[in-house]
């Protein structure tokens, strides 16, 4: 098998890991499709740039990093941020309230910084060592252990703050 079936193969390999990362970063499923697609792409583009002995999942992330970062900024620019659709989109359901406090925590999620969302996403959602998570954001791992610290605080403050509010 030549090396690019073989990172083709491998990359195919990583795509829920891909997908569940992309959703907890952007959470509106269009959008983290979108952001599979691109990262897949580039991948694929620059597979010679991929250093054999290096981890490809680690590569992969930080391309989707850099991607979101990109995406994020050009929204910025354009000034148009939208209500992820499946906001509502189990309204009457018979499991309303699991949904609501996986909402809950999506909107909380949503509401800590760029770099506390992408240390949870990576190290809390998709379970990723620190030392891998360090390397795909390219921070010293002490700098990780502080931002996950931190975010977990947040995280804590944020939701007890809306339990507060809607009782």
């Amino acid at each position: 098998m030549t090396i690019n079936a073989t990172i083709n193969n491998d990359i195919a390999a990583l795509l829920p890991r891909l997908r569940r990362f992309a959703r907890s970063i952007v959470y509106n499923r269009e959008d983290a499709d979108d952001l599979v697609q691109i990262a897949v792409e580039r991948a694929l583009g620059r597979s010679a740039q991929w250093e054999p002995d290096t981890r490809l999942d680690s590569w992969i992330f930080r391309i989707m990093k850099n991607a979101w970062i990109d995406e994020v900024r050009s929204r910025i620019r354009r000034d148009n941020l939208f209500a992820p659709e499946e906001a509502g989109e189990h309204v009457g359901d018979q499991a309303a309230e699991a949904q609501q406090q996986r909402m809950a925590i999506e909107k909380a999620i949503g509401m800590l910084s760029e770099e506390h969302r992408l240390v949870v996403a990576l190290v809390l959602v998709d379970g990723m060592p620190y030392k891998e998570a360090s390397e795909v954001l390219e921070i010293p791992i002490g700098t990780l252990t502080s931002r996950l610290v931190r975010a977990r605080a947040a995280l804590q403050e944020i939701l007890s703050d809306q339990k507060r509010t809607a009782t």
